[in-house]
């Protein structure tokens, strides 16, 4: 842009001084009330130093115009000659324009910022009580109110005052506020005030004297009666002023409100009676309180109204707050709390809260009151409602790290500092980042970032909110490594007692036991123990989020000593981000996946691969199976060898299974729960089948060489033919064989039913692998017939003698393993039978529901709840299972769709034909998949297969852990199973039952 003459040299100059808007602040810089001080130098620099040029100006101008011609003189010759008010007024200006409305509404009060003595330096709580003295109704107040703020500003942006001592100055101002709205409620209700005592308690920040510019004030209010007054009476006194009190602070006027006082926080919440006597408190708290109660109330301060009465309040709920965390529950109420407030962000505002946001200001708060609950029980240096002391007093008293606190202290300054400027703009309660880029420019310049304010800001802000995330591991775990390990002189130290305390309060039921895992992996000067000291304190707080810390800190200190000494395992866990998370899930998510581990550590480094966990293709396994069954000397190395392969292929499934439902830092839990359930289906199953296609190869090597007399196949049924088996699923399958020409039925009968008898025989021998037991149940005559049959015997069986479920049966048929050719031509046998043309008659139908009915009332355990039975309950799996069979039997015959193994697959099928509505359909499959998860879960955590869900506490939160639900909310998840499989239940009442 060319401008001639001068106003082109006033534009380049104004754009050098950091405005942004040039040819506007050249027409404010004309405006007769600026006259006499636009050509000075001085002026144009001192607005080019504040954090928005073009904003200070306006405001001057505004303030300017406002003036009378005498008070204009005053005014700009000491702007001109008194830097000390340039700087303070221009800055103010420069970063509140909430601030710059006030004073161009009160033109006067620009002269609060003129003196400048030592107790202006530093004002204190009587300094503000004589700024509000003559304010005498509530908008006189908020005009007195803003006039103090004013100067508190003043010093912020000028830095004459740092973070903290800010925030002591606007917890002081609130206390003097509250006191002067008290004054003005007694005087317009005298006879109340006579009438009662009543005691003010200051909460939250306002209690911790750290306030914000813009912040509720959390109150609690104690009233009492005086000598020979009702006391009935005196608390209904009591409630008119504190309800007025409120009122004169919160209101709004025609100068706006001061902020809203908020006595939520009082027992009961909104529910309670807003004022109780201090007996009625006590018995609250002593009876009916809530852990964060007791939390909020390690903050209360008296600070208003009889001061006699809010120290006896404060005599006795201090030792409450500090015996709060003996209390049942105190770790799992803890954790919840901090999970609500995470949860309760909207997620679009994540990245952008500064307060409730990960790595924000309630991080830094809850974590350092929680160690002060701790161990403050046995040590009252800890006994400070302000944040930044509290945190330096943990750090004097070794209770965290000194580097460790200094880091987090900067931290937590440049984020209230950050939150201070944010909220001092428009004086609006706010803790979101700004997303403009001129608001960016303004809040980067107002912390000193003068250079490329907005990347600066945002590079100091990822930096320090980074190490707020982080500080879980500083200040809860590696003061305990320290408290086993040696260190410097002169270092400080947890002392055995303290750090049991915190191991307790951070989920660990053994913590004596707990210390001597952490002394055993990080005790003694060698390498191993160094890299040990550095992953411990982030690996104690991956264990401490799940339901059982003390199971994965023993498992974490076995898989250490089996591994201790190859020069991978620490290396991986260091230096491979996702494998030290990966391995502390899977360690502490149950017993199945550490006890696979456990037989082969060496897994543990697929933990570290990205593509790791993901299951292997039937092909690879059976190739890799097979070709260690041919390096074997004997049959019995041979089914060891494919068991080997087995164990650590379940493990893989395991360990992907946990860290999909769990998540990680990095990668969120998987939220398709039908692709999580299809996966380890799909993967145990090809597995099963082929670890009995190596115990096949093994048999026939060992007595026949390369060829057995007759041909022979495996067929899987039930979930094993479906590609649905769970970790403790039995192998249901069928044995079909075909004399090979020339060979005598009778021995090919008798070679078939040898290798039956081997395969079996190998694959039950005692080891310390998962077992895997075949079960040959469904075939023919059940356990009255031969194990094994050929082809045409199948025929004439199925001919003459089958019943309709045994045509259910083999709707989940399928060739797992042994001879390809001859298990299609018997999968080409039954087809006729479990998809018959025209499909199933009325007969069958009702065969078919009678026998499902019979087995609902028979075959359910005596003692089981229907309700949580999994497999045989209310809208459980056979429910499911049984009306998609139904629907197949029917209709497959002229829907190819339907013609599948996989339950799933064939309700899709059946969706897509019109058999069933889409509602319908979701619902069926809701209930499968989450029958199926449960199941999985049980298996998991206990290591054993179950059909319900645990009733010991730590094995129940574990499941819910695996399905999703935080701690404590074991009640809903068994809520939600019984809400989602009774929907179910009656879905399958009207398809599968015609009800």
């Amino acid at each position: 842009m060319t401008v001639p003459g001068r106003r082109s040299s006033t534009f380049i100059r104004l754009l050098r001084s950091g405005f942004t808007d040039p040819s506007g602040a050249a027409r404010l810089l004309d405006a007769d009330a600026l006259s006499a001080v636009r050509a000075d130098p001085v002026l144009l620099d001192a607005l080019g130093a504040t954090a928005d040029p073009d904003l200070a100006l306006l405001g001057l101008v505004r303030l300017a115009e406002a003036q009378r011609p005498e008070e204009l003189r005053v005014l700009l010759d000491t702007l001109v000659s008194a830097k000390p008010l340039r700087d303070r007024l221009l800055g103010v200006l420069g970063a509140s324009e909430a601030l710059g409305d006030h004073l161009a509404r009160h033109p006067q009060d620009w002269q609060a910022l003129v003196t400048y003595e030592a107790a202006d330096l530093h004002p204190g709580l009587a300094e503000f009580e004589r700024g509000l003295a003559d304010a005498h109704d509530p908008v006189q107040l908020r005009v007195s109110y803003r006039r103090c703020l004013l100067s508190i500003a003043a010093r912020d942006v000028c830095g004459t005052t740092d973070v903290q001592q800010v925030a002591a100055e606007l917890a002081d101002l609130a206390t003097a506020t509250l006191r002067a709205a008290l004054r003005i409620a007694s005087a317009a209700a005298p006879e109340d005030a006579a009438r009662c005592r009543l005691a003010v308690i200051a909460m939250g920040k306002c209690g911790g004297n750290e306030l914000n510019y813009v912040s509720d004030v959390d109150v609690i209010f104690v009233g009492d009666s005086p000598d020979g007054e009702d006391e009935g009476r005196a608390v209904q006194a009591a409630t008119r002023l504190a309800s007025h009190l409120m009122r004169i602070c919160s209101e709004t006027t025609v100068e706006g409100t001061i902020w809203p006082v908020d006595a939520n926080l009082r027992p009961e919440g909104r529910n309670g009676p807003l004022v109780r006597t201090l007996a009625s408190h006590l018995a609250y708290y002593q009876r009916w309180a809530k852990t964060w109660e007791f939390q909020a109330l390690l903050k209360a301060r008296a600070v208003a109204g009889d001061e006699t009465l809010g120290a006896e309040y404060i005599d006795a709920i201090s030792p409450l707050v500090w015996q709060a965390a003996e209390r049942e529950n105190f770790v799992p109420d803890v954790q919840k709390m901090r999970r609500r407030v995470v949860d309760n962000i909207p997620a679009a505002q994540v990245d952008r809260e500064l307060k409730l946001g990960p790595g924000g200001l309630r991080d830094v708060e809850f974590a350092v009151q929680l160690l002060q609950l701790v161990h403050g029980r046995t040590d009252a240096t800890l006994h400070s409602g302000t944040t930044l002391d509290a945190l330096h007093a943990l750090a004097a008293g070794g209770y965290v790290g000194r580097a460790d606190a200094a880091q987090l202290h900067d931290a937590y300054r440049f984020l209230r500092a950050m939150e201070h400027r944010i909220q001092l703009y428009r004086l609006r309660r706010t803790h979101l980042v700004p997303e403009d880029e001129n608001d960016l420019r303004r809040l980067g310049r107002s912390m000193g970032l003068r250079t490329e304010p907005v990347a600066e800001l945002n590079k100091a802000w990822r930096r320090h909110a980074s190490v707020v995330r982080r500080l879980h591991e500083k200040i809860f775990y590696r003061p305990l490594l320290d408290a086993v390990a040696q260190l410097a002189p002169g270092e400080t130290r947890l002392s055995p007692r303290a750090a049991g305390q915190r191991l307790e309060a951070l989920g660990y039921a053994d913590p004596v036991a707990a210390l001597r895992h952490l002394e055993a992996l990080a005790s003694g000067v060698s390498r191993k123990a160094a890299i040990q000291r550095t992953l411990l304190p982030v690996m104690l707080g991956w264990f401490a989020d799940s339901a059982d810390p003390d199971a994965g800190l023993l498992n974490f200190r076995k898989v250490s000593d089996a591994l201790g000494r190859t020069p991978w395992y620490l290396r991986l866990l260091r230096d491979e981000g996702a494998a030290a998370e990966n391995l502390a899930r899977v360690l502490s998510a149950g017993r199945l996946a550490p006890d696979l581990l456990m037989r082969a550590p060496e897994a543990v480094a697929l933990l570290g691969d990205p593509e790791g966990l993901q299951p292997r293709t039937h092909e690879a396994l059976e190739q890799e199976v097979l070709a260690a069954v041919n390096r074997a000397e004997n049959a019995e190395a041979a089914v060891a060898a494919a068991r080997g392969v087995r164990r650590r292929e379940l493990f893989r499934t395991t360990a992907g299974d946990i860290i999909g439902s769990y998540g990680t830092e990095d990668n969120p839990a998987e939220e398709d729960h039908g692709a999580l359930v299809e996966r380890v289906g799909s993967a145990v199953s090809d597995l099963t089948a082929a670890t009995i296609a190596g115990a096949l190869r093994a048999a026939v090597r060992e007595q026949w060489g390369d060829t057995l007399p007759t041909r022979f196949a495996v067929i899987g049924v039930g979930r094993f033919g479906g590609h649905e088996l769970a970790y403790g699923s039995d192998a249901d399958v069928l044995f079909v064989h075909e004399p090979r020409e020339g060979v005598d039925e009778q021995d090919a009968a008798k070679a078939a039913q040898a290798v039956v008898s081997e395969m079996r025989r190998l694959l039950q021998l005692p080891s310390a692998d998962p077992p895997l037991l075949i079960d040959a149940d469904l075939r023919p005559e059940g356990r009255s017939g031969p194990l094994v049959r050929t082809l045409p015997s199948y025929a004439a069986y199925y001919r003459r003698w089958s019943l309709t479920w045994e045509s259910q049966a083999l709707l989940r048929a399928a060739t797992v393993a042994g001879d390809q050719e001859l298990g299609s031509r018997f999968i080409d046998l039954i087809d006729p039978l479990r998809y018959p043309v025209e499909g199933l008659g009325d007969d069958a139908v009702r065969e078919i529901r009678r026998l499902k009915a019979r087995m609902e009332s028979e075959r359910l355990p005596r003692g089981a709840d229907p309700t949580l039975h999994t497999k045989l309950g209310r809208g459980g799996l056979s429910d499911v299972e049984w009306t998609v069979q139904l629907m197949q039997m029917r209709h497959a015959w002229a829907e190819p769709g339907l013609r599948t193994t996989r339950t799933r697959e064939a309700l899709a099928a059946a969706h897509a034909a019109g058999l069933i509505p889409t509602e319908e359909a979701q619902i069926l499959d809701e209930a499968w998949v989450l029958a199926t998860r449960v199941r999985n879960a049980v298996m998991l955590v206990r290591g054993r297969a179950g059909d319900t869900f645990p009733s010991e506490a730590r094995e129940l939160a574990a499941v819910g852990r695996y399905l999703g639900y935080a701690e404590g909310t074991a009640g809903d998840m068994l809520e939600d199973y019984r809400r989602i499989t009774r929907r179910a239940r009656a879905v399958v009442d009207e398809l599968f039952y015609g009800a």
